[in-house]
């Protein structure tokens, strides 16, 4: 993947195979899968490694972003 540069954009498509990497579950390693915005390229897939107090902020962040938020039908 290029390096990143200053005022470059990317949106996150999905989240895959996010699984604990051991039996405490104090991390979990999963692929995100991104694209840069308004661009042809196509989607790079990049392996992370996140720990579980990384995850629960994020969720209790997206709680609130989404309960704020107008209902987003499918």
């Amino acid at each position: 993947m290029a390096a990143p540069r200053e005022n470059q954009e990317w949106e996150l498509l999905t989240v895959r195979g996010l699984a604990m990497t051991d039996e405490t579950a104090s991390e979990f390693l999963g692929t995100l899968v991104v694209h840069r915005r308004d661009s042809g390229e196509p989607v790079e897939n990049v392996t992370v490694r996140v720990k579980r107090s990384v995850l629960e902020e994020l969720g209790t962040t997206i709680q609130r972003l989404l309960a704020r938020s107008t209902t987003y039908k499918r």
